[in-house]
């Protein structure tokens, strides 16, 4: 059976739960279910779209490791953030100007190639009625695009690739 509708308290308790979510993230061996629960709750509750960006900015400027697996998995969940929701223009702007500053700091780096993926995923992301799959959260985390087969009546069922942006009249 599927889960029924998820209860939630108040939204300054469901941001501490969030930023607990967060601080849990940098150390979990599989971080694909705590990031697709954290999309949840942002899809849930919207006002809270644009503390999780807040809070994933700040946990990823100055990190205590640059790089390392806990700075990377804030880094992919800012990458599903972005294929997911748009956050408000003066947090996007701040955003954008992290992006920049984290490319220009750390060229060539993993956190470089994630601030160009997400600066380019924004400029797609129009919101969506439901949060990335596990499947596709997998695959954001490699920046890469997922690999579905389309079934079309009197057709050869054909393999297409498919980012978080595609449209089913694209795949046409």
């Amino acid at each position: 059976t599927a889960p029924g509708p998820r209860s939630y308290t108040t939204l300054r308790d469901e941001a501490v739960k969030l930023f607990n979510s967060l601080q849990q993230l940098e150390s979990e061996r599989d971080p694909v279910p705590l990031m697709q629960g954290v999309l949840q709750t942002c899809l849930d509750l919207p006002p809270l779209v644009d503390e999780i960006y807040c809070q994933l900015v700040k946990q990823t400027t100055e990190p205590p490791a640059p790089g390392g697996q806990g700075d990377l998995h804030y880094w992919q969940l800012l990458t599903c953030m972005s294929c997911t929701f748009l956050p408000s223009p003066p947090v996007l702007r701040f955003l954008r100007f992290h992006l920049d500053r984290t490319e220009n700091r750390f060229p060539a780096s993993e956190m470089a190639k994630y601030a160009c993926f997400i600066r380019e995923a924004l400029g797609k992301t129009k919101g969506r009625e439901c949060v990335p799959s596990l499947e596709e959260i997998l695959v954001l985390m490699q920046r890469q695009e997922m690999i579905c087969t389309v079934h079309c009546p009197g057709a050869p069922a054909c393999s297409v690739a498919i980012s978080s942006h595609t449209t089913a009249q694209e795949v046409r």
